[in-house]
């Protein structure tokens, strides 16, 4: 019998999170005010060791407030990777600026070689920034994406971010609790690299405030002005006065006194996300149809989404086993479809993004939730040893 469906991730509160909710209701501070969001902001700060903090409405809404504050306008161009869910391109067009699409590396973060080809050979220095030589258009900044709680390799990025003039906005929305484990900032955790940085609190993230973001920085007054923004722009509370627009992307009360509570269990998350991959791992070690994807970062990343990839690339395959899985009430998900290949954005400029193509036909999220059972992962490893023999031809 199939059992209990087993969810791919779910929140996981057994910590203080009755305990606040039930004070910011019962105190009335419910909505985009209240001590509980200051609480948070100031707590993620400390624990990410950045001077300031700015609790958001979502990690897109952090990308998008990063970008504007960043000056990033109609025209200019931001580098991207293609596999990444598509909220990081979204917040690129939210402010009329164009992506350019990178192929992946091993690990599917954004591949710096390619990055590194395109600036030399298809971009040229003018005047202090860097323009695109076929388009004539700037290329501004650049947003790399710490993919399922991978880390991007920071230092080559940041050091042709410092050659070619380029904002760094990382996308750390993916791998809170992670940190990096070589060069030169080891010891550093993800978010805290790029001129600034993104997390995410959405329901299957490692913690949650049921939808929520957060940027962090060391450029205080880019906070500051990012907070602004993110209030309306309101300069004069009692007269309302602004002096720019703005936009309502603050997070409420509620959600922060939610975050709190959750970021005070972080370290208990990180421990079961790390020792039920390594279980996973041990049961899979001989799996013939595939295997779970190796972490580049080492057990100094957060292990946030468990990848399951397919000896050969084959995208019927693919849909097979998500099938299979499914119909075992075993809840699986393929990796998001590649963003150059979407609608909205086929006209926009990419590199040959084979690396990314590959895993897109191979890899199939598994379950990795911190409610997960010792039992639940050993059903997702049989299920996964079986599906071998079931999907051959006749069977």
């Amino acid at each position: 019998m199939p059992g209990e469906a087993i969810l791919l991730s779910t929140p996981n509160f057994q910590g203080n999170e009755k305990k606040y909710v039930n004070e910011a209701v019962e105190t009335e501070w419910v909505s985009t005010a209240g001590a509980f969001i200051g609480r948070f902001e100031e707590r993620m700060a400390d624990r990410l060791s950045v001077r300031q903090a700015c609790a958001c409405q979502s990690g897109t809404a952090g990308l998008h407030l990063c970008l504007r504050h960043f000056g990033v306008s109609a025209g200019d161009l931001v580098l991207v990777p293609t596999l990444t869910f598509i909220a990081t391109v979204n917040a690129v067009l939210y402010q009329s600026a164009e992506p350019v699409f990178f192929d992946c590396d091993e690990h599917m973060c954004i591949c710096v070689d390619q990055v590194e080809e395109y600036l030399e050979r298809d971009c040229r220095l003018e005047g202090g920034r860097t323009v695109e030589t076929a388009s004539g258009k700037t290329v501004k900044a650049m947003i790399p994406v710490h993919v399922f709680g991978d880390f991007c390799d920071m230092d080559r990025l940041m050091d042709l971010a410092e050659r070619f003039h380029l904002i760094v906005i990382e996308d750390a929305t993916e791998s809170l609790g992670g940190v990096f484990n070589q060069g030169r900032y080891a010891g550093r955790p993800t978010g805290t690299v790029g001129h600034a940085g993104v997390l995410s609190f959405n329901g299957n993230k490692i913690i949650t405030t049921g939808g929520g973001g957060m940027v962090v920085s060391n450029d205080e007054a880019a906070v500051s002005h990012i907070r602004y923004l993110s209030q309306q722009a309101k300069d004069d509370g009692m007269y309302f006065v602004h002096e720019e627009w703005g936009y309502n992307y603050r997070m409420t009360n509620l959600q922060a006194a939610l975050g709190l509570a959750q970021l005070e269990e972080l370290d208990g998350f990180l421990e079961i996300k790390r020792r039920n991959y390594a279980r996973y791992r041990e049961r899979l070690a001989d799996c013939g149809c595939g295997e779970l994807l190796p972490f580049g970062s080492g057990e100094k990343g957060n292990h946030w989404f468990y990848s399951f990839a397919l000896r050969e690339a084959d995208g019927e395959r693919r849909d097979r086993l998500l099938q299979y899985l499914n119909s075992r009430q075993i809840q699986a998900r393929p990796i998001w479809k590649l963003n150059h290949m979407q609608t909205p954005f086929r006209k926009y400029r990419a590199m040959d993004c084979g690396n990314a193509l590959q895993f897109y036909d191979r890899v199939v999220n598994i379950p990795c939730g911190t409610n997960l059972t010792e039992e639940q992962i050993d059903r997702v490893c049989e299920a996964l040893l079986n599906f071998e023999v079931q999907d051959r031809p006749g069977i």
